[in-house]
């Protein structure tokens, strides 16, 4: 168990990929609570692509990290302090303690969860944010209905193998876009997808036309650029496009590429609509709830990608951008 509280900071705005020297590696003293508050033990660090966004300056629909302040990043801990009545040493939650050893909170932010349903770190992805985010989005943005074809990039990552879980739940058939043949055969094989198209073939857009030969009429957008203009070319009237995310553009040094094939939208009377998990806060216990029964019935499951060592956070977000990670990307942070 470690006697001090080790932390990354952010210390410079990153230009292209972070590097090391846009991290401050730091020690402090362990919290204390408080009246009214908790300290938490974090065993996993949640590593995210919204991550990336956080570190610009820029106009967002979070405010930044701040220079000098811990990365934000989602956690799950153990109470192992508590001033609050409403949380007891031992009870496990997660939250929003950054990418550090141990996080005190007034408890408003903290979620609790249990690890006999799921394991921990599954907090963090199938039946956290990742999780909501793709039931949120294709639910409600893409009005999912019974007999739509979704389509979805990223297939394999956090968000993306829980879209296309949720759309055969609801009767849809579920095509996914992943990289590389080894990740296609995950989310046929293990996700129950319907298909899945390798992006990293020279066959991309001919095996994505045979996948979708009858249109689509949901996508899923996580990646943006090259990707998001294909499955653009493929709509369905009045299909709808969900834009979760774009981690192609996200460490660009150049101007972002918008869509050139948007003008099907207009011929298709389709829409597409941005979003983001935030705005459903007030429903994230409805959420988690719909999830976790779909999870103990065995109609979903999750992976994670787990690394090891505080030390290693830099080397090991940067995994997301090169997509070396293979399901939800988790740092363990709690030393023995």
């Amino acid at each position: 168990m470690s006697a001090q509280n080790k932390q990354y900071k952010l210390a410079a705005r990153p230009v292209g990929l972070p590097k090391d020297s846009d991290w401050e590696f730091s020690q402090s003293d362990i919290p204390k609570a408080e009246d009214g508050q908790v300290v938490v033990r974090v065993h996993y660090v949640s590593l995210d692509p919204a991550m990336r966004g956080w570190m610009n300056d820029a106009r967002s629909y979070i405010p930044p990290v701040g220079l000098g302040e811990v990365m934000r990043a989602g956690t799950v801990g153990e109470v192992v302090e508590s001033n609050n009545p409403a949380f007891r040493v031992g009870e496990f939650v997660t939250g929003y303690h950054g990418v550090q050893q141990y996080g005190v909170s007034d408890g408003k932010d903290l979620v609790k969860v249990d690890p006999n349903l799921a394991p921990l770190e599954s907090y963090l992805g199938g039946l956290g944010m990742p999780g909501l985010t793709a039931y949120f989005g294709l639910t409600d943005v893409g009005a999912v209905k019974e007999g739509d074809t979704v389509l979805v990039s990223g297939a394999a990552g956090a968000v993306g193998a829980m879209v296309g879980q949720i759309a055969k739940i609801k009767g849809a058939r579920a095509v996914g876009i992943a990289g590389g043949s080894e990740k296609c055969k995950y989310v046929i094989e293990e996700l129950g997808f319907d298909a899945c198209v390798d992006y990293k073939s020279d066959r991309f857009l001919k095996d994505l036309n045979e996948a979708v030969n009858t249109g689509v009429d949901v996508y899923f957008d996580n990646v943006g650029g090259e990707i998001l203009d294909a499955a653009l070319a493929r709509l369905n009237r009045h299909a709808r496009v969900v834009i979760c995310g774009a981690i192609s553009q996200y460490n660009n040094t150049t101007p972002v590429r918008g869509p050139a094939n948007y003008l099907t939208l207009l011929v298709q009377h389709a829409r597409m609509e941005g979003f983001v998990v935030f705005d459903y806060v007030d429903q994230y216990a409805e959420g988690v709830k719909q999830l976790a029964t779909w999870y103990s019935q065995g109609q979903l499951k999750f992976k994670e990608h787990i690394d090891e060592g505080i030390e290693n956070f830099p080397s090991t977000l940067l995994k997301l951008f090169s997509g070396e990670n293979f399901g939800k990307l988790v740092l363990k942070v709690i030393e023995e």
